[in-house]
């Protein structure tokens, strides 16, 4: 299973508090951060707000080489832990100078906290066992923050399975047992399993480039697989930075529930929501003009033909009254502003829907063609509840051919984590030049590596038998600091691949240049289950769909006439022009003019 318990905390900043113990003169070191400025011109610069309530200073020092330049004060240690358990603090994050590589007095200090009594107590070389301290500290706050929270979480759920083999689906795309399911893992839990899901369906569909695009109510994930999960190994969540294994899932507020704003000039589609309570105003709850309320008013959704669950009592339909009144409304403030006669509401909507979509799209080409892929060689894999309203859009949007939309797309991400691997990810610092002598060493590491990974998915209950591994290498230009990922091979055809990666990424590269490994990653995986669905059978030759129905859509301007289809009455080999609605239990896809769905064997729709 997924949770987003983690992501809410550290959305709402309810984790646990947390004490951060570091080297004397460090205090400040997470606060300063590494100096990013994201907003250049802002006179007013906000700083994220930090994880810990406190940091306390302790004496020992340790040299990049090992050398003890100061012994560790244990005493002042052990009262400075002591005074903030006394406090009510139970979760300690530590972090000292070079641990990823010489840990002796983070294990002291740990053993200290634990004869404290700490409950939680993180390691920064246990966390996130690379160089670079500032990195690896904020992932280490972050785990100490989110762990004991999880823990409660699983431990309740756990509770009420007795006898329940438990695995929650990490931010990397694995599937871990209960008890290893750490907080540093649980940022993306949810939004992994659907591109999990995305790629093992695409791939039955004969799809092996695909773009997923999951659009829910208050937002729309994004992520790319070309025959592998992109990763990103850094990335910033909330304005908290840390440096652990994730899906490069890139997110916009663009979701069913997003809030319609006119300022007297433009449209804004977001970033706020309406959230499930009170909803778009078509919910019946007062609840303001959303992409959903837009969808309603050009047809695309249908209130006839979405179940009556709406209103105080959950037992009514949507309210398409009421969001034909606001847009009435607004569409005359729209012409007040510009001087002229009120323009058509539904060319508002549409207005509106065009730019949720452009917001979509300029999501999707930052996971592709901003790192070297071309969007028009990949099918969209559409899913998520309001994904099929806006589908053919963004398609159109980014000059996308195909669209895939799989039967389960309403559902995909709770759908793929029932498919996913288990998986561990074991990784260790190198930062040493890649040459052709550094290859035995390299092999060295990575299997131990590897061991260490199968032994853990053994510790799981997985089948030794059956476990895979891949084996890579973080590769980067002396002198830089952004490295990639790289299969791990012969010298010669790693740097190869490595250059090839590097323009693809930036467009250029320099293979004269030497080149720095920075760490070795080794992934074990226990397969997960086989994908297996049912064939669709054919319709009767001579047959024709049926259309339960013919509705008004307005779309590219203009108004159409188009039928409604059951897509459980639909049969292999079916063909539905645009425009064309298709009704389903968990969503609706929306075929626009110029576009065909095709029902295939596999009771796969490719538009």
């Amino acid at each position: 299973m997924g949770t987003t318990v983690a992501t809410n905390a550290l959305l709402e900043r309810k984790g646990e508090r947390v004490l951060l113990l570091v080297n004397r003169g460090f205090a400040d070191l997470l606060r300063i951060g590494n100096q990013a400025r994201p907003r250049l011109f802002d006179l007013d610069v906000r700083l994220p707000e930090l994880l810990h309530e406190r940091a306390v200073e302790i004496g020992g020092r340790v040299a990049v080489d090992g050398t003890e330049l100061e012994a560790l004060d244990e005493a002042g240690a052990r009262d400075a832990l002591r005074a903030a358990y006394q406090e009510g603090l139970r979760a300690v994050a530590i972090l000292m100078m070079h641990a990823w590589a010489y840990p002796a007095h983070e294990e002291r200090l740990g053993a200290i906290a634990r004869e404290v009594g700490f409950t939680q107590i993180s390691l920064s070389h246990r966390a996130s066992p690379l160089p670079r301290i500032v990195p690896r500290g904020d992932t280490t706050v972050v785990d100490a923050y989110l762990s004991p929270i999880l823990r409660r979480y699983v431990d309740q759920v756990a509770g009420e399975l007795p006898g329940v083999r438990l695995y929650f689906m990490q931010s990397s795309g694995g599937l871990t047992e209960a008890g290893h399911f750490q907080g540093k893992d649980a940022i993306l839990s949810g939004p992994a399993g659907g591109i999990v899901g995305a790629a093992r369906t695409a791939a039955m569909g004969g799809f092996e480039r695909i773009i997923g695009f999951d659009m829910g109510g208050t937002s729309t994930d994004v992520a790319l697989y070309a025959g592998a999960f992109e990763r990103a190994f850094e990335t910033e969540v909330a304005g908290v930075r840390m440096r652990a294994p994730m899906m490069a899932i890139n997110t916009v507020a663009a979701g069913g529930g997003s809030i319609l704003h006119f300022d007297g000039a433009r449209f804004r589609v977001g970033p706020d929501s309406a959230g499930a309570v009170p909803g778009p105003a078509c919910y019946r709850r007062g609840g303001p003009l959303t992409v959903t309320d837009a969808n309603v008013m050009v047809g695309k959704i249908q209130p006839h033909h979405f179940p009556a669950i709406f209103g105080p009592n959950g037992d009514q339909p949507l309210d398409a009254a009421i969001v034909a009144e606001k847009f009435a409304a607004l569409a005359a403030e729209i012409g007040k502003a510009q001087g002229k006669s009120a323009p058509d509401p539904r060319a508002v909507a549409e207005g509106f829907l065009r730019v949720a979509v452009a917001n979509m799209a300029n999501a999707i080409k930052q996971v592709s063609i901003q790192k070297g892929h071309d969007a028009t060689r990949f099918a969209l894999q559409c899913f998520g509840g309001a994904g099929g309203q806006h589908a053919c859009l963004v398609a159109d949007e980014l000059g996308m051919e195909t669209v895939f939309i799989h039967p389960f797309a309403g559902v995909l991400s709770a759908y793929g984590m029932g498919l996913a691997d288990q998986a561990v990810i074991r990784e260790a610092a190198v930062e040493a030049p890649f040459t052709a002598d550094a290859i035995s060493d390299l092999t060295k590491r990575l299997a131990t590596l590897e061991t260490a990974g199968r032994e853990e998915l053994a510790r799981q209950g997985a089948d030794p038998a059956r476990l895979q591994a891949a084996r890579r290498l973080h590769l980067r230009y002396a002198g830089t600091d952004t490295f990639l990922p790289v299969t791990f091979g012969a010298h010669q055809e790693v740097l190869v691949e490595f250059t090839e990666a590097h323009r693809r990424r930036f467009g250029f590269a320099t293979p004269e240049r030497q080149v720095i490994v920075e760490a070795c990653i080794a992934e074990v995986t226990a397969p997960g289950e086989e994908v297996r669905e049912a064939a669709l059978p054919a319709r009767v030759a001579g047959e024709a769909p049926q259309a339960l129905d013919s509705v008004a859509l307005f779309t590219n301007g203009a108004a159409h006439a188009a039928p409604v289809h059951d897509r459980e009455a639909l049969r292999a080999g079916d063909r539905i022009a645009g425009p064309a609605l298709l009704r389903e239990a968990n969503a609706t896809t929306v075929v626009e003019p110029g576009w065909e769905a095709e029902v295939t064997a596999r009771n796969h729709l490719v538009l």
